[in-house]
């Protein structure tokens, strides 16, 4: 369910109940644990709720919570304990793949994100997990595509210069 569908506002409860596992996944992506995205929705959807009468009224209200979650988590003052890292469901059917190989990959991706700084990685998380063009990340984070493209450039040598440290 959407707010482009017409004649018909959206409520609070159905936004949250159309878009709830859609954030959450953006939140992890951005936090790198389930449980401080799990956090970071929950405070945005409590202060989404204070303001839902203007909410409400904008024509696509998913895209705002979108935005307000990026500003949440670029201006989150508490630390993010998130030392546990995030693991995959085990699969029902056994398989020939090392899992232990993929898992430690993954562990390093996620210690490699978590190194950025929140802009950089904001902006890796964007342009490849939620597919945006350089034009419409430099909106969210109100800044020019060409900050974009540097910013996503420093994130790229900082993970550059790491990799080798990891790799040894």
């Amino acid at each position: 369910m959407t707010a482009s569908e017409v004649g018909r506002e959206l409520s609070f409860d159905e936004l949250v109940a159309a878009n709830e596992q859609r954030l959450l996944r953006f939140a992890v992506m951005l936090t790198g644990g389930r449980h401080s995205a799990e956090d970071l929705v929950q405070t945005v959807f409590t202060r989404a709720y204070r303001k839902w009468s203007r909410i409400s009224e904008v024509d696509q209200p998913e895209a705002y919570l979108r935005r307000m979650v990026l500003n949440e988590f670029l201006s989150w003052r508490r630390l993010l304990k998130h030392g546990e890292l995030p693991v995959a469901e085990p699969r029902d059917v056994p398989s020939d793949e090392d899992i232990g190989a993929r898992q430690a990959q993954r562990d390093a991706v996620w210690r490699l994100l978590a190194g950025l700084p929140r802009k950089q990685r904001a902006v890796l998380v964007l342009r490849y997990y939620e597919d945006l063009p350089d034009d419409e990340i430099g909106k969210l984070l109100d800044v020019t595509p060409s900050t974009v493209r540097s910013n996503a450039a420093r994130a790229f040598a900082a993970l550059r210069n790491q990799l080798p440290a990891e790799e040894a």
